[in-house]
């Protein structure tokens, strides 16, 4: 039970810093940087298919070795390390393969990235610590 509460308390923390991110970057910062390459409406399959595997991701890679040595700091550096490297992942194989991928747009990415994985990782591992 504190597994499926330590995921559901991740997802929350990281869908709604993610939906309240997106709603300001789609059209401050993605759809002037990347104009055609964006599609028309947002894509609720996909995205709920990365936030299941991130989520998931997060609490294995994050959460379980914070909680393990009771140290939320350290599944908060776990997540901003994955959530660094996820993004990096998505961002450098764009800037890679497409003709148009801003470097600002890989910089920005990358931070956030990090700062909200650290974030609903952190949260993850005290609400767990709180349930035992």
């Amino acid at each position: 039970m504190r597994w499926l509460t330590a995921w559901i308390t991740v997802a929350v923390v990281f869908g709604g810093l993610d939906a309240l991110w997106l709603r300001w970057a789609g059209p401050n910062l993605y759809r002037p940087a990347l104009g055609d390459l964006l599609a028309p409406s947002f894509r609720a399959a996909p995205a709920m298919v990365f936030y299941a595997a991130f989520v998931t991701g997060l609490v294995w890679f994050a959460v379980r070795p914070g909680s393990i040595g009771g140290a939320p700091l350290a599944a908060a550096l776990n997540g901003a390390a994955l959530g660094a490297l996820a993004y990096a992942t998505y961002d450098l194989t764009n800037q890679a393969t497409l003709r148009t991928w801003p470097v600002h747009v890989t910089v920005v990415d990358i931070a956030w990235g990090a700062f909200a994985s650290a974030v609903a990782a952190g949260i993850g591992t005290i609400v767990m610590q709180r349930l035992s």
